[in-house]
């Protein structure tokens, strides 16, 4: 017992989302932002008259502090939490804000009632070892799908959540087969999968959970890759066999790698996927112009 204590983190880092009424945001911004800075919780948190979408961390005691604080708000008493263990913060910094939607989509006039059928990590696993017949498409950005994905997944290239109708009309010739749409914690899948079953596609699901919840139950199954997350972790690699960790080409070696850099120009500010000798020898910039530009970030971080 000794040693399973010795060997707890200090820290927790929560991913969480909730669809559900608001009646003030701004009420409720500052009531959260002030609660959060006097219990050392550090993290980023939108919140709207659709609901909640944050990740948060702090000491673990903290961290149950905040579960218990949000879950107090009766719309919020069911909120569903994932949870990683760290040896420190995820973020350095707490912001609340108050937004139009909790997630950028443009998709306000889709009902979430017509969202896709959700479906457990389980089921997800069986529907790859019976050979189902069924599509999964990513619904994150190109970006993200291209460090990590399911096996055999559809990646399309999208630059923004909001070009989701895009994706779904080039689509269209499987609107009558079975499709799996997955993103990282499950909040872009509430809209993207009922988008597309108003849009007559036929046998919708959504992974319950998203990535993270699939990834942490089942390692070096079907998901290949790391997972790009939204804190200053930047990247978590789910998977313990290497040719499941890494599955992305770094842009100067060609390198296998689950790393990324923004161009520390300013005026570029580039998405690399770039391996970690090749971010040095680079000077974290995309190109020879970009190391001389006047004005590159001020620190360096991974």
């Amino acid at each position: 017992m000794s040693k399973l204590i010795a060997l707890r983190k200090e820290y927790k880092v929560l991913l969480f989302y909730k669809y559900a009424e608001v009646e003030n945001p701004e009420s409720f911004m500052h009531e959260h932002l002030g609660f959060c800075k006097s219990n050392n919780i550090t993290g980023r948190v939108f919140v709207a008259t659709e609901g909640i979408n944050g990740t948060v961390s702090g000491k673990v005691s903290d961290i149950e502090n905040y579960k218990n604080n949000l879950r107090s708000y009766p719309q919020f008493s069911d909120i569903i939490f994932k949870e990683d263990e760290e040896d420190n913060p995820a973020h350095s910094r707490m912001h609340v804000r108050v937004k139009n939607e909790i997630v950028n989509s443009r998709l306000s006039n889709t009902s979430l009632e017509n969202g896709g059928k959700r479906l457990a990590p389980e089921q997800l696993k069986e529907f790859y070892e019976t050979g189902k017949d069924f599509i999964i498409v990513d619904a994150r950005n190109w970006y993200e799908s291209k460090i990590g994905r399911f096996k055999g997944a559809l990646t399309p290239s999208m630059e923004k959540f909001r070009d989701w109708p895009k994706v779904v009309e080039d689509l269209k010739e499987f609107k009558d087969k079975t499709v799996v749409t997955y993103c990282t914690g499950g909040i872009r899948c509430e809209k993207a999968s009922a988008y597309m079953v108003e849009q007559g596609f036929k046998d919708v699901y959504q992974l319950d959970g998203g990535i993270v919840t699939y990834a942490k139950k089942f390692p070096d199954t079907y998901w290949e890759g790391a997972v790009w997350v939204f804190d200053e972790r930047y990247v978590v690699s789910p998977n313990t066999k290497k040719e499941l960790r890494e599955i992305a080409d770094c842009v100067f070696c060609g390198e296998k790698t689950s790393y990324y850099i923004n161009c520390h120009n300013l005026e570029c500010d580039k998405i690399l996927i770039c391996c970690h000798k090749c971010k040095k020898e680079m000077d974290y910039c995309c190109s020879e112009e970009c190391r001389n530009a006047p004005r590159k970030r001020d620190h360096y971080y991974g």
